[in-house]
């Protein structure tokens, strides 16, 4: 058990953490990239643990996937049972209950009450590409249409998906083909401004689609209720629900993305259902599984059903272990209201920045919803300049201190809080008294 306290034994990154980083640059490609190199040698409930007996606060959940608590206790028996039947078979060649189990869930939690089916992989971008392959197959249909901020993978065709050129896409084109892009609905930086935000960006998604690449033409339309690496960014009311009707209307799958909104981080189980919305397909992955890599493409039965035989799966998609521990993750969020549980967060939270806002006057927006949190930094309030100089700073003033911290927007510029929705109030708290010092050391 690792007590959920904050403990600096060293400097961070202390020295083991350095020379560990040594090896890691010695043989690991540079491509891989860390954002905060100290070691993790235990993790548990709110708490990493590094080599140097450092212990961190963690305000990422490994981008959203702890969601339950590293170290879950239903987790680790749900996986030590799993390994000491089988560890893999493939399930199309000898299947086994555990996929068929989280399929059952799936159809159960996601959003509407219709008849579904599912399928499973390994990583949120494999299941947005076969969430694509899906839809064309469904309607004999290319085009695919997403949106600016956007963040789908790093395949091939999830970076034709995904905006943001850097780290994600420089010096890996070209891309896959037939893929279009609409603005976003961004009520911050929308020019309108936010109470014109959700009537003009739907109309202008439609006004684009029809002149760019014909309804008829579209297979599908994928967006993300909340958008994560983009930054956070949550439509207003209206827009997802209006974008579905149109999609609806004109025979076009409307695809969420949901793999960092989901299993309960925003409040509720997913992003979707905070406005009644009942996508065509739902992809998740992220904080299905308590760390363990599961993803997933659940939806309507006569879409998914659409693809022949053999056209989708994958050596691990769906591997034992994985669905064990997802069976396990979706029992926890049932059995402890995770979803209540990343409301009380947002209570506690938000208040905070609200304060921290006026006091500092560099943060223009505040955004999110249950544990999915983010504030956008700018060094002018009127001209909503981003900052991103400071947001860095910040974010290094944070870690320096004990707290796992994460940026993310199209310009950098953009805090987004992503604790494990079993992090204590105290721990929380404390989180947060660290975040405004690092603002005023580096203000």
């Amino acid at each position: 058990m690792i007590e959920q306290q904050r403990i600096l034994a060293t400097a961070i990154p202390g020295p083991a953490s350095t020379e560990l980083h040594q090896r890691k640059l010695a043989t690991v490609a540079s491509g891989v990239g860390t954002g905060l190199p100290v070691y993790v040698e235990a993790a548990e409930g709110g708490i990493v643990r590094d080599v140097d007996g450092n212990q961190l606060i963690d305000f990422g959940s490994g981008i959203a996937v702890t969601s339950v608590g590293n170290r879950n206790q239903r987790v680790i028996d749900a996986v030590t049972a799993q390994i000491n039947d089988f560890t893999h078979t493939c399930f199309m060649v000898t299947p086994y209950e555990e996929y068929v189990a989280v399929c059952e869930e799936l159809a159960d939690v996601t959003p509407g009450d219709h008849e579904k089916r599912s399928a499973l992989f390994n990583s949120g971008a494999e299941a947005v590409e076969n969430a694509v392959k899906i839809a064309r197959s469904a309607t004999g249909r290319p085009a695919v249409v997403t949106f600016e901020h956007a963040y789908h993978g790093r395949t091939n065709l999830t970076m034709a998906l995904t905006a943001k050129n850097m780290p994600y896409k420089q010096g890996f084109g070209p891309f896959a083909g037939e893929i279009y892009r609409a603005p976003m609905a961004y009520p911050y930086r929308w020019p309108g401004g936010p109470q014109a935000c959700a009537d003009e960006a739907l109309s202008t998604v439609i006004d684009t689609v029809h002149a760019q690449v014909g309804e008829g033409n579209t297979a599908a339309v994928i967006l993300e209720p909340i958008q994560g690496e983009g930054g956070f960014i949550v439509p207003p009311p209206g827009f997802v629900a209006g974008l579905a009707d149109w999609c609806r209307e004109h025979g076009i799958v409307f695809i969420a993305d949901e793999i960092q909104s989901g299993f309960c981080r925003t409040g509720d189980w997913f992003a979707s259902d905070h406005e009644g919305v009942v996508p065509d397909l739902i992809t998740t992955a992220k904080g299905i599984a308590g760390g363990m890599p599961l993803a997933a493409v659940t939806g309507r039965a006569d879409l998914m059903d659409a693809v022949h035989a053999g056209g989708l799966g994958g050596t691990y998609g769906g591997n034992p272990v994985a669905c064990a521990a997802g069976l396990a993750s979706i029992e926890t969020m049932r059995e402890d209201d995770l979803a209540g549980r990343a409301r009380e967060i947002e209570a506690l939270v938000v208040p905070r920045l609200r304060a921290l806002a006026e006091r500092t006057g560099v943060i223009g927006d505040i955004r999110g919803r249950g544990a999915m949190l983010a504030i956008e930094l700018v060094s002018d309030l009127e001209a909503k300049t981003p900052d991103a100089a400071l947001a860095a700073a910040v974010n290094a003033g944070c870690h320096s201190r004990g707290l796992i911290t994460l940026t993310c927007g199209t310009y950098g510029n953009v805090f987004r809080f992503l604790p494990p929705l079993t992090i204590g109030d105290e721990l929380l708290t404390e989180g947060l008294d660290i975040l405004e010092e690092a603002f005023d050391a580096a203000l």
